[in-house]
């Protein structure tokens, strides 16, 4: 029995410190005035700020595209390059900040060919 206590106990520690990262990355980008995908619009022009996940080439109907996930601390946003099998910079991992107008596409908020800034 102690055994499972102490995985827990580890599990729980793991949980905490994941949201206290999603805690201090939503408190950073929100100083920098920019919105949280959480409470971003669909279909309306927004600026969002956060860190790629995921960036993954992902043909669409015989186009390259360079796909990626966004996340903030609030939520997660895919990100659709078409036509580009890379992008310099862009990176899991890196930061940066994407303007544009957000869709749902199968379910999932997504934003095609965003404007982008790679942040330091």
């Amino acid at each position: 029995m102690p055994e499972k206590s102490r995985l827990r106990r580890r599990l729980t520690s793991w949980a905490s410190s994941s949201d206290q990262h999603a805690r201090d990355l939503r408190r950073e980008f929100q100083e920098s005035g920019v919105v949280d995908i959480a409470s971003a619009p669909d279909r309306e022009p927004v600026r969002l700020r956060g860190t790629l996940r995921t960036v993954t080439l992902r043909p669409r109907g015989g186009v390259p595209a360079l796909e990626a996930e966004l996340f903030d601390g609030s939520g997660v946003l895919t990100v659709l390059w078409l036509g580009r099998r890379r992008i310099a910079g862009i990176a899991p991992g890196r930061v940066i900040q994407v303007t544009g107008r957000i869709g749902v596409h199968d379910g999932t908020r997504i934003m095609f060919n965003p404007r982008y800034e790679l942040m330091p």
